[in-house]
């Protein structure tokens, strides 16, 4: 999906570390949220509530999941899955663009 339809967009952004991390929260009617977001280059350990669908629209990275003992590549277009309640970490090579769902269950 290239474009959402029929939401709300909240405008104050979410700035992380200094403000090399962004994004801007997008409401659905269902009550479902993800956010739209840009990360400079650098190293980053996020925490996670829900669980959550991040893709990555354009940029490389690399990402130690939880439990993991060894770090993985993540490339424009593909995506990726955290689990509620944990900690994650990003190794961001160049500007990286991404959609990030938060799934309820």
């Amino acid at each position: 999906m290239s474009e959402f339809t029929d939401v709300t967009v909240v405008k104050k952004a979410n700035s992380y570390f200094d403000g090399r991390v962004t994004s801007r929260t997008i409401k659905f009617n269902d009550g479902s949220r993800k956010t739209l977001g840009i990360m400079q280059p650098g190293d980053y350990e996020f925490g996670t509530e829900e669980k959550e669908v991040m893709e990555i629209l354009a940029g490389e990275l690399e990402i130690l999941l939880p439990g993991a003992e060894t770090w993985q590549q993540i490339r424009e277009g593909e995506s990726f899955e955290v689990p509620a309640n944990s900690k994650f970490s990003l190794k961001v090579k160049i500007l990286t663009d991404y959609c990030c769902s938060y799934i309820n269950e």
